[in-house]
């Protein structure tokens, strides 16, 4: 077949590199209490009604924003550096955090990690530019760029969340954040542990959180396919309620090589077909609810 140039098609996929290398997490060998705040379940997890769901809500963002502005109040060198009480994409951040949980955009890889990508890229645009004499002119093309690259850096790396869009831009065109420099950094991370920390707390007393730390799909593959070639074990991940499975291709491919089979507890995908996170979770709740 001929080489065609389509710029169209190319796509890129960092878990297809990194998941193989990453552990399974480890919280299903912890006692079922403290697994539960660490939002391991082994059973389905009972829809609630919208009325709990905005209890739980406002609970967890006055909490949450609380927390981070009382903490920040008390180190001395967030006062020294002339820190804000908070940064304000944090109200957007707990909107998710605490009430749209489910979404893959609040999961903790994607709070923190976005957060702490679009602070660096905020920060390194920021300072690019002040090395110009008429920066201050210039801050609403600065503006624009970090936001626009902090998007293209986070879903490139599997790391959208939509307030550190807020984060990247804040960094350049907020005096009171721009101020700080590198120092915004440390504030950044300060604040997603804490809302984290207040999350996994409220958001699994009724509710499940998260639904994954990394992905959803499996991890692990190099650390534990050699063990299961040895026990002629199928390459099952069993950290969600259903178990789901990577059925081996064949090759040519037959007719039902290109089936995905959904039974009670169990999902069946040929191993060569590439699910997305909020597909992964689709077919593993009608497999819970068969």
């Amino acid at each position: 077949m001929p080489f065609q140039f389509a710029p169209s098609l190319w796509h890129f996929n960092i878990d297809s590199y990194v998941n193989p290398w990453l552990p399974p997490p480890p919280f299903k060998y912890l006692p079922a209490p403290i697994a539960r705040f660490f939002g391991h379940r082994e059973e389905h997890q009972q829809p609630l009604g919208n009325i709990v769901m905005v209890f739980w809500a406002f609970l967890g963002v006055f909490c949450s924003i609380l927390v981070i502005e009382v903490v920040g109040q008390q180190i001395p060198s967030f006062a020294d550096h002339g820190a804000p009480i908070i940064v304000g994409s944090f109200g957007a951040a707990a909107v998710l955090e605490f009430y749209a949980i489910d979404s893959p955009l609040a999961q903790p890889r994607n709070a923190i990690l976005g957060q702490i990508l679009a602070s660096i890229i905020g920060i390194v645009i920021g300072k690019l530019f002040e090395l110009g004499p008429q920066s201050h002119h210039l801050i609403w093309v600065a503006g624009s760029l970090s936001c626009a690259s902090a998007v293209a850096v986070m879903a490139l790396t599997g790391t959208i969340h939509p307030p550190a869009g807020a984060t990247a831009l804040l960094a350049v065109v907020d005096k009171s954040i721009a101020q700080l420099g590198w120092f915004l950094l440390p504030v950044v991370i300060l604040g997603c542990v804490l809302m984290q920390c207040v999350a996994l707390l409220l958001n699994n007393i009724q509710r499940r959180f998260p639904n994954y730390w990394w992905t959803p799909e499996e991890v692990g593959q190099k650390w534990r396919r050699p063990r299961e070639k040895e026990a002629g074990d199928s390459d099952t991940d069993v950290e969600h309620g259903a178990k789901f499975e990577r059925v081996p291709t064949h090759h040519p491919p037959t007719r039902d090589d290109q089936k995905i089979v959904i039974t009670r507890g169990r999902v069946h995908v040929p191993d060569d077909l590439y699910i997305t996170p909020e597909g992964r979770m689709f077919l593993e709740q009608l497999s819970e609810q068969i």
